[in-house]
């Protein structure tokens, strides 16, 4: 992977809301692997390995009336990705308990530091849904509880389910370049409780959580909900996230037909986190 070329797009979309969650869904489906949220649009990757020049033909909401959008590409090396990234991060602070930061920047004071690379992950804190996220994991008792963290990304809400007292925590995420990363950041904070797995919901079996997380999309999550309903305890908690606060309806009916109860909600510039709680199988 250090190695790897990747293409990235960047794209402006005006109106951003929805604009920007139907592009990222449907570049996924094209083979886009990983995507950053910008102040106005977002930004995309795929292997160059995997790139072809029709790439683009698919995605619908480029042809549609409803969206302008926009984009150039280049090529990018990982390396000229860390680069990037090294020169813009700074750390982040969740409500003074949490410190999520690179491994250049000065220890802090705050109970739990979380050192991470993300390279071309997401999942650094600084977006609302990860932040949110953390914000949960610090609200809730983890003390001797087994979490599922699906779509993880870089491997942050793990690696805090860990310091938060989590006894067995596995972590998925579909992204070769996550599921690598993960594995890196997993290592880099000393975690020994946690598991990485490269796929999707599908590599569920038999499994049962206390809590499961689950910060990805829309679709996705309303697709993934009776499964993740399957691997949940009776009273275990379920965390929800990547999507819009006017999504919630559409998240809520589908946590209602599967036995789950509302419990807690967060909200961040238009995006929301939530908690629900199943009832009974």
């Amino acid at each position: 992977m250090i190695d790897s070329i990747y293409i990235a797009y960047y794209f402006k979309v005006e109106p951003l809301i929805p604009g920007v969650e139907i592009l990222t869904a449907e570049l996924g489906y094209a083979g886009f692997e990983s995507f950053v949220e910008t102040a106005n649009g977002v930004t995309a990757y795929i292997q160059k390995k995997e790139w072809h020049a029709s790439i683009l033909e698919d995605v619908q909401i480029l042809n549609s009336d409803e969206f302008e959008i926009s984009f150039t590409s280049e090529e990018i090396a990982q390396t000229n990705w860390n680069a990037e990234w090294e020169k813009s991060f700074q750390p982040i602070v969740v409500d003074d308990l949490c410190t999520v930061r690179a491994p250049f920047h000065q220890v802090p004071k705050t109970e739990y530091d979380i050192v991470i690379e993300p390279k071309m992950s997401f999942g650094t804190g600084h977006h609302e849904t990860t932040h949110m996220m953390i914000q949960h994991i610090l609200g809730n008792d983890f003390k001797d509880k087994t979490v599922l963290d699906m779509g993880c990304g870089t491997g942050i809400l793990a690696i805090l389910a860990e310091m938060r007292g989590a006894k067995n925590v596995d972590a998925i995420d579909i992204d070769n370049w996550c599921y690598l990363n993960s594995l890196e950041n997993v290592e880099r904070n000393n975690c020994k409780n946690i598991r990485v797995f490269e796929g999707d919901a599908s590599l569920l079996k038999q499994q049962k959580y206390d809590v499961i997380i689950a910060n990805i999309n829309r679709n996705i999550l309303l697709k993934d909900i009776p499964i993740y309903v399957r691997h949940l305890s009776v009273g275990g908690q379920l965390f929800l996230s990547g999507f819009y606060d006017n999504d919630l309806t559409l998240i809520t009916s589908k946590c209602n037909d599967n036995n789950l109860i509302f419990s807690e909600k967060i909200t961040k510039n238009d995006w929301v986190s939530v908690q629900f709680i199943l009832n009974k199988v």
